[in-house]
């Protein structure tokens, strides 16, 4: 099929990726020319494992194309996928850019004759697809609802393996407003992969992505509350909880005396907070919308509380072991919020840096791939920003474990010993084992201990 996608952002680009390895035709639209080219000359303006080698196969394929055309991009598809931004602003999720993308849509669906689908893809609270873009699209194309269609396909891509998801995703969502929009859609997947594809209206679509990340949020935050009640009555480790937990037959499937831990058991440990651009803005941004329709959720609004307060309970049990920051060298292994990507937003590690620089510490930070993110948020004469961990941890008199990227796993304790100037670990993802490093004479504490 003929498919044109709106946004190269994280979700735009891996899906308009994907979909080209599939069979389809992609067009994808940027406003910014620089973004464009950088796309059309196999580089990805983002990080994510198999993009790159994937997004130039396609494009030497003459599967892909990036424009700043989107008059030229509509009138050559049959379906156009809105994946631009929905940021978190000023307490409520910003729809400008869907309203945007649908009125441009609209404007070039006025002089088109073919049946077109409007596809959201971006995450929206219940409600946009069907008032928000159904209007604007409406209004630019002077068209009613049934002379073109309307979608909503929600995306349940993971940083760090965004590619493998899309191209083995465990449920395909499809919201339409009616069995034209649908079957349109359908379509795109349906020859592909035998997985059933679940059918919605267009609310319920849009509620089932905000729902996915809410239980997912829950679970850490769950996990870190049961963290803290550990460290608060001590004598506890709250990995030894979770190991003993998830051993229950409700949630563990042991076949012939295997067991099978669901993929959920992953988010039920301690660690310092969630980020990205997905957990943090949808959890605010259904808070608020469900505030706004007179219901006050009270689970969600602890869970963003537990998370706000995770990254300064690293900072707090440094100091403990140190005593004050100011003017020490503290290491920070981990930039972005999770291994394999370069996402800094919301990512406990640029929270726990912010208050270490302004207890007076000087702060020596480490990524294989976020560094250059952190520069265009943090700046300081007390930062140091380098992808070299030895220089990092040289000299240091604390180092705390934020992202756990492999190369910093496999750091042997006796490197800790030799390089650091005081071998104090604070372990905010209960990585390394708190034996062996004691048995090297380090100083070693994590959240849940």
């Amino acid at each position: 099929m003929r498919i044109s996608v709106v946004g190269t952002g994280y979700v735009g680009l891996v899906s308009g990726v994907c979909l080209a390895s599939l069979g389809h035709d992609v067009i994808c639209v940027d406003k910014k020319t620089e973004i464009v080219n950088k796309i059309n000359n196999f580089i990805s303006p983002i990080f994510e494992p198999k993009l790159e080698e994937m997004l130039e196969k396609v494009i030497k394929l003459k599967k892909l194309h990036a424009t700043t055309d989107i008059s030229w991009a509509v009138k050559n598809s049959e379906i156009t996928i809105i994946a631009v931004g929905t940021p978190f602003k000023d307490g409520a999720i910003d729809l400008s850019y869907i309203k945007e993308s649908a009125k441009e849509i609209g404007m070039q669906l006025a002089g088109k004759n073919e049946y077109h689908v409007v596809c959201v893809k971006s995450t929206v609270v219940p409600g946009t697809t069907d008032t928000i873009v159904r209007t604007a699209i409406e209004e630019a194309s002077g068209k009613k609802i049934g002379g073109f269609g309307l979608a909503m396909n929600p995306e349940f891509l993971r940083e760090g393996c965004a590619v493998d998801d899309f191209m083995m995703p465990d449920r395909i969502v499809i919201g339409a407003f009616d069995d034209q929009s649908f079957h349109v859609m359908a379509k795109v997947y349906n020859t592909v992969f035998d997985d059933p594809i679940i059918r919605t209206n267009l609310r319920t679509a849009e509620m089932i992505k905000y729902t996915s990340n809410a239980l997912l949020a829950n679970l850490i935050s769950f996990s870190n509350d049961i963290s803290n009640i550990c460290e608060s009555i001590g004598g506890i480790d709250a990995i030894e909880v979770f190991k003993g937990l998830i051993q229950d037959k409700r949630i563990v499937v042991k076949t012939k005396g295997e067991a099978v831990f669901p993929g959920l058991t992953q988010y039920l440990k301690p660690g310092c907070g969630f980020g990205g651009s997905c957990f943090p803005k949808d959890v605010k941004a259904l808070v608020t919308h469900s505030t706004a329709h007179a219901y006050y959720p009270k689970i969600l609004e602890a869970v963003l509380a537990i998370n706000e307060q995770q990254p300064s309970k690293m900072v707090e049990k440094l100091e403990k072991l140190i005593g004050d920051v100011q003017n020490k060298k503290i290491a920070v292994l981990g930039v972005a919020f999770k291994p394999e990507t370069d996402d800094i937003r919301e990512s406990p590690a640029i929270k726990i840096i912010k208050i270490l620089l302004e207890k007076g510490a000087t702060v020596f930070a480490c990524d294989p791939k976020a560094i250059n993110s952190a520069a265009k948020e943090l700046e300081s004469e007390f930062l140091v920003l380098t992808n070299d961990y030895q220089e990092v941890l040289k000299d240091a008199e604390g180092v705390l474990l934020i992202t756990p990227w492999e190369s910093f796993i496999r750091i042997k304790p006796e490197e800790f010993s030799r390089l650091m100037k005081k071998p104090v670990i604070v372990d905010g993802r209960r990585v390394y084992d708190k034996l062996e490093m004691e048995s090297h004479g380090l100083i070693y504490t994590g959240i849940g201990i």
